[in-house]
């Protein structure tokens, strides 16, 4: 059965180079788009699009479904490639904390921040777990994300380390979107052992069973100030890629933490945070494979310094962004929210934020051959706007939800008409 998209405004990201990936420097002002058009979906996969200027008609209408896009504007779903949204309870007494104006690190030294999500996790059952989650990615998908990234972290210990990441292989198996699983024991250190004694049983006990019981697709590390410092991350990182994980890092959150070099000599597919990022970084980060990802979202919860996109991108770099979705430090999960927040507090452009959030994205998740741009032979996963002037108005109207319909593997996962 073939499913043909009709009465479109306009398709916004769309390219007629299958081997087209990433967008760097000045491209990432670029996006193609088909005004008046149509997009048909065969066995879950984009097969064909274009105007109707050039349109062959249907050989079957017997054997095609029909959704109209009530000319809305269809884009690729968005890509977030870095969330930690499986997690137990809330931290909305840190909220407080921090507008009576205590810091993240005060926060975290007083048994707060993460380790606080580790022991209400701990508390917390494996299906228990699931069910608060699965909630979570249900609503992320309804808010346009076609593919997610979900990290462990607070678990702090190898029991509930592998929960989460069972957790993580269960929603894998539940959701029609590609998740990809990134194992962060890395977080934090316990308070029952030394940094020394955790990287031990980080490396010694949690890896082996992850490898085994195949739950991970990457490892990751806190590599910041008062967390890792650079040579334990290559060591952590080291002992991951033996078993087949590739490195990801949190790097530069708090301060200039030596993780964007890390990342760079260990071949991380990306860097995330980056809120502190000088010209040195920016020049060890150009001709290197590993995408800086930007998430505005917790500067803005945090009150913390915004990357400096700008100077990356016209340096020449490309950059992801991702919401960073978790309970202490951007409890949201809405992309449209963090592509307005990257416009109006890290000056790019919509453009730049529409790529930002999809073929970037989709790179920092090894998704970049599958999704993120509108392309024959890729993965019909979709976004259908409402009735909006362009493309310039999802940013611009902060807040606003401007899904119509949301598009999973060719079949309308959500209808804002039916809330379904």
């Amino acid at each position: 059965m073939k499913t043909l998209i009709k009465n479109i405004k306009e398709i916004v990201g769309v390219s007629t180079n299958e081997n087209t990936n990433i967008k760097s420097g000045n491209k990432l002002k670029d996006i193609l788009s088909v005004s008046d058009g149509w997009i048909m979906i065969e066995n879950n996969i984009i097969s064909d699009f274009g105007s109707m200027k050039d349109w062959k008609g249907v050989e079957n209408w017997n054997d095609t479904n029909i959704i109209d896009a009530d000319n809305g504007i269809v884009l690729p779903s968005w890509c977030d490639s870095h969330t930690h949204i499986v997690y137990a309870g809330s931290r909305e007494i840190e909220f407080l904390d921090k507008i009576n104006g205590l810091s993240y690190e005060e926060i975290a030294k007083r048994g707060g921040g993460i380790l606080n999500s580790a022991q209400l996790l701990s508390n917390t059952s494996e299906d228990d777990l699931y069910a608060q989650s699965e909630k979570r990615v249900d609503q992320v998908i309804k808010l346009g994300t076609g593919a997610l990234e979900i990290k462990s972290g607070y678990g702090l210990d190898t029991e509930n380390e592998i929960k989460m990441l069972r957790v993580i292989k269960r929603l894998k198996e539940k959701y029609p979107i590609p998740i990809k699983s990134t194992f962060l024991g890395a977080h934090a250190v316990p308070k029952e052992k030394t940094k020394e004694q955790y990287i031990e049983t980080i490396i010694n006990e949690m890896l082996p069973i992850i490898s085994k019981e195949k739950l991970a697709d990457y490892i990751d590390v806190f590599c910041d100030k008062g967390f890792f410092s650079p040579q334990e991350t290559e060591t952590i990182l080291e002992a991951g890629s033996k078993y087949g994980l590739q490195p990801k890092i949190h790097a530069n959150e708090l301060d200039f933490s030596g993780g964007i070099e890390v990342g760079v000599k260990m071949k991380a597919l990306s860097v995330d945070h980056l809120e502190f990022t000088s010209q040195t970084q920016i020049d060890i980060l150009k001709g290197s494979k590993t995408m800086p990802t930007l998430l505005p979202g917790t500067a803005f919860f945090l009150g913390l310094q915004y990357p400096p996109a700008r100077k990356m991108i016209d340096a020449g770099l490309p950059v992801a962004i991702a919401t960073d979705f978790n309970p202490g430090s951007c409890p949201s999960g809405n992309m449209g929210l963090i592509m307005s927040l990257a416009c109006i507090k890290m000056k790019m452009t919509p453009t730049e934020a529409i790529n930002a959030a999809t073929i970037n994205g989709a790179y920092a998740m090894g998704l970049e051959k599958e999704l993120g741009l509108i392309s024959k032979g890729r993965i019909a996963n979709l976004i259908i706007t409402k009735q909006i002037p362009s493309i310039n108005y999802i940013p611009y109207s902060m807040g606003e939800n401007n899904i119509n319909k949301v598009i999973i593997n060719g079949k309308i996962y959500y209808d804002s008409q039916t809330n379904y």
